[in-house]
């Protein structure tokens, strides 16, 4: 038997439990400071803890939760498996158990050079495989990263710096004026810009002493809500003939003058020939872009036209022409995204190949760069709707219309008759001066030589239209590569259009105001 030592209950307790602060008497519990510290403490700790827990400490449990459960759930199957297809009966494996120890025994030779005596041939290789083609795809995916993704470049708004004119309905447009000035010039050239560019555009490339050798002056400007000039709310094909003829007359052009077009920039041109004939004296189009939609074309010419599309094009002229609201995220998410990107991406364009090795020279890239930049100046995807509008739209025209023939007073088979004796009033209508035209031509040897964004077909669409279209067809080039950077293009353009080179124009005319009376005089500079 234990002996029992002398003391009271309430001690033999205390012993047994830890010291807590309480002290328990005959008149009571008696609590001390240090219960109430103690509590105070853990309290404090308990508000840190839920304090410190933060969003994503939740996440990462709940990562981890959920982590932990698709492991049991795979090792349950696994074992459901296991238990009943691969068991000593199964049909699975009394069909492979008898080639599989075939192989493993003739491979027992490896285990006395690579593999461990207890280990089993085929299991071990199977891992090594295994490792080795997730080594390999590693390699792989991270050679293919530093090779075919390109550095993203962000977009930079550069200081405005633009000539500006101010038009009769308040707007302003940006300008840029190059070559030779406007009282040396024997020829002027206005040249609208194609989609998604600006008047830095131009003839890209060409250089001041060619322009000055020809005696052209050569005159650019922003469409409406593109680079520095202001949106017109009620654009239309005739407003931008207009707004042409508007700024040839503010940068002092008295005569007829040449219009210059590129790509999609031709919609343009082709307004001005129907529009402002009579002050236009010729157009130079290069791989000019008429409506796909026109309803004068056959079928063939249709299906000719639109299967040299990508199927990304297709999508932007159909959305163009029935929800034209829906192009605004598709250009949010490519070209005023505030990066550049490729320019087969955002133009939703097939490059051969001469116009592949030209967009990867760096000077093309800095020009397409400086010139996107100045484009979305704004940051606006309206104006840029608007002129995918434009295109696959109603001109308001035909291109007939441009056709040359005569036109008589009057109506009705009279009227016909005497035309044809020469007894009626007749004259000329559609344009009368001269169209050339730089398309490619079609090279089904060759791949990558032919224009893929402005078929060679469109343009015999337009030869068959207006027959009396001067048409050169070009070899082994591409959409780029002969109007972009190419000094000897821009020579045999200019003899095209121009013939011999004859500099300046000698004759200078000079203003001089005296008393308020201003006096002209010619000089003939020898």
């Amino acid at each position: 038997m234990t002996e029992v030592t002398g003391g009271s209950w309430t001690e033999e307790l205390a012993s047994l439990v830890e010291e807590t602060g309480i002290r328990y008497t005959l008149d009571g519990i008696e609590s001390t400071p240090k219960v109430e510290s103690r509590v105070s403490e853990f309290s404090a700790v308990d508000r840190s803890d839920e304090e410190s827990e933060s969003l994503k400490d939740q996440l990462k449990g709940f990562v981890k939760a959920w982590g932990e459960l698709l492991l049991g759930l795979a090792r349950g199957c696994w074992d459901i498996v296991r238990q009943n297809l691969l068991t000593e009966e199964s049909y699975i494996v009394r069909k492979v158990r008898g080639p599989m120890a075939n192989a493993s025994r003739r491979l027992r030779f490896l285990n006395d050079y690579f593999l461990p005596e207890d280990k089993d041939p085929i299991q071990a290789w199977q891992v090594i495989f295994f490792v080795f083609t997730l080594a390999l795809a590693v390699i792989y995916v991270t050679t293919e990263r530093d090779t075919s993704v390109p550095l993203v470049k962000k977009v930079y708004i550069h200081p405005p710096s633009a000539s500006r004119i101010l038009l009769p309905d308040g707007r302003h447009m940006a300008y840029c004026d190059r070559g030779v000035p406007a009282r040396r010039a024997r020829f002027s050239l206005i040249a609208p810009h194609s989609f998604l560019s600006s008047r830095l555009a131009g003839i890209p490339g060409v250089k001041v002493s060619l322009l000055e050798e020809f005696g052209v002056r050569l005159v650019t400007y922003d469409l409406p809500g593109f680079g520095e000039s202001d949106p017109h709310p009620e654009r239309n094909l005739n407003s931008s003939a207009q707004d042409m003829l508007f700024l040839a007359n503010a940068v002092g052009i008295i005569d007829k003058f040449w219009v210059l077009a590129y790509s999609s920039g031709a919609i343009h041109a082709w307004a001005a020939l129907r529009y402002i004939p009579n002050r236009i004296a010729g157009a130079a189009l290069f791989a000019p872009m008429i409506n796909p939609y026109e309803r004068s074309m056959t079928k063939e010419e249709k299906y000719t036209i639109w299967e040299n599309w990508v199927k990304r094009r297709k999508l932007m002229y159909f959305l163009a022409r029935r929800f034209p609201y829906f192009l605004s995220y598709f250009y949010h998410q490519s070209f005023l995204s505030g990066k550049h990107g490729q320019i087969e991406k955002t133009l939703c364009l097939s490059l051969g190949k001469r116009d592949k090795a030209l967009i990867e020279e760096p000077i093309f890239e800095e020009f397409w760069h400086r010139d996107v930049e100045e484009s979305i100046r704004q940051g606006n995807a309206k104006p840029y709707i608007e002129e995918a509008v434009l295109q696959v739209s109603n001109w308001g025209f035909s291109l007939v219309d441009l056709r040359v023939r005569r036109r008589c007073e009057g109506n009705g088979f009279l009227s016909w008759l005497m035309s044809i004796y020469s007894q009626g009033k007749c004259e000329l209508a559609g344009f009368l001066g001269p169209i050339h035209i730089w398309q490619v031509r079609r090279h089904l040897s060759t791949q990558g030589a032919d224009d893929k964004v402005v078929p060679p077909s469109m343009t015999d669409y337009i030869a068959r239209i207006l027959p009396g279209v001067n048409l050169h067809k070009l070899s082994d080039e591409g959409h780029f590569s002969y109007f972009f950077f190419c000094e000897e293009c821009h020579r045999q353009v200019f003899s095209t259009l121009f013939e011999t080179p004859q500099g300046p124009d000698n004759t200078v005319v000079i203003d001089h105001t005296i008393g308020g009376i201003e006096e002209v005089s010619e000089i003939a500079n020898e």
